[in-house]
């Protein structure tokens, strides 16, 4: 764009000099304007930016970084696998054997897993970040990003589209403690202190809209 900007001087003065050289001698401004617009082409003033700039001359649309979507059923055995692996590295360290054991029971449980509507982010190809919530009560269930991932905004992104798609509704969630700050980064606050329920650590939290 700064390119083509700085190219623009140049061309409107060179279609000036060469309207004046052809309108001069033959006495014709008609003649003149034609060649004079003629060579400003040739010197690029209506150069659109050779595909550099948008539509309409603004800056060109920017693929959205790592992109968000709803997941397919087919998807969802990825997706927990996902869940486990970042678990296993990130929280199972502060849970008892009890509590790592009962999480891999939960991502066996059809009836637990019933009625989740996954959000997933993707870098390219590759699924990289995981967002499950149950509709009916706005609970999210699973928030995992992975790790060569994280401090990038994924987590944030997620979560945004979910506000998106779930406006005006107050979201909970159970917070392990690896979790936590960045939860209450996101607007979540305790409404409880932490529990412990067959091994799993979790604080309960909640977010409201307008926080």
């Amino acid at each position: 764009m700064e390119r083509q900007r700085s190219k623009r001087p140049f061309a409107l003065a060179m279609a000036l000099v060469w309207g004046i050289v052809f309108a001069g001698p033959t006495r014709n401004p008609g003649l003149g304007i034609c060649m004079g617009l003629c060579m400003g082409m040739v010197f690029g003033l209506f150069d659109s930016g050779s595909g550099e700039s948008g539509e309409n001359g603004g800056r060109p649309e920017e693929a959205e970084p790592f992109p968000i979507r709803l997941l397919a059923e087919s998807e969802r055995d990825e997706a927990l696998a996902l869940a486990w692996r970042v678990f296993t590295e990130y929280e199972s360290p502060d849970y008892a054997p009890e509590g790592t054991e009962e999480f891999r029971k939960t991502l066996r449980d059809e009836t637990y897993l019933a009625g989740l509507r996954y959000y997933g982010a993707f870098d390219g190809e590759k699924l990289i970040g995981l967002l499950a919530i149950r509709e009916e009560r706005c609970h999210i269930c699973f928030f995992f990003v992975d790790g060569a991932y994280h401090r990038r905004g994924i987590g944030t992104r997620l979560f945004a589209r979910v506000r998106e798609d779930f406006p005006g509704r107050s979201v909970t969630l159970n917070s392990s403690p690896y979790g936590l700050p960045f939860y209450r980064a996101l607007g979540f606050a305790p409404t409880e202190e932490e529990k412990t329920v067959s091994g799993i650590r979790f604080t309960p939290m909640i977010f409201h809209p307008g926080t």
